[in-house]
């Protein structure tokens, strides 16, 4: 399991699923660059896993292609189901996704994404109420 953790900045804790090593750093640099505290997870499985064992974390932002026994929008869905209050972002490179095939609440944004609108998104979506089940 990755256990890479950007330092505490007593923001929301936001999990980035990312299998790209270098995307995946760059990702929680942004997110902490923003005061947020972010964890990392390789693949869907290790997401899933980190989130059974922590009720702090609210919004996952993750990849849609990676390794393990589901992609992205699989565990968008999946995290809708199990953990509704969860806010989600999905990005991807190769794929583009219409919002109508992920979760009620998700947001798609395409690879290379712009930072400040990531950032502009979480802050917005951190702020509002959780998101509602399909």
């Amino acid at each position: 399991m990755l256990a890479s953790e950007s330092a505490p900045t007593g923001g929301a804790v936001i999990l980035v699923v990312e299998d790209n090593h270098l995307i995946l750093m760059s990702a929680l640099d942004l997110v902490a660059t923003a005061g947020y505290e972010g964890i990392a997870a390789a693949n869907a499985d290790e997401a899933i896993a980190i989130l059974e064992t922590r009720a702090d974390v609210k919004l996952v932002f993750t990849d849609i292609e990676m390794p393990g026994t589901i992609d992205g929008v699989k565990l968008a869905h999946y995290i809708r189901n199990r953990w509704p209050p969860i806010h989600l972002i999905v990005a991807s490179g190769k794929q583009i996704k219409e919002e109508s095939h992920l979760p009620a609440g998700a947001r798609f944004f395409s690879k290379p994404y712009n930072n400040n609108s990531i950032v502009a998104e979480i802050a917005h979506m951190l702020a509002s109420p959780p998101p509602p089940r399909h």
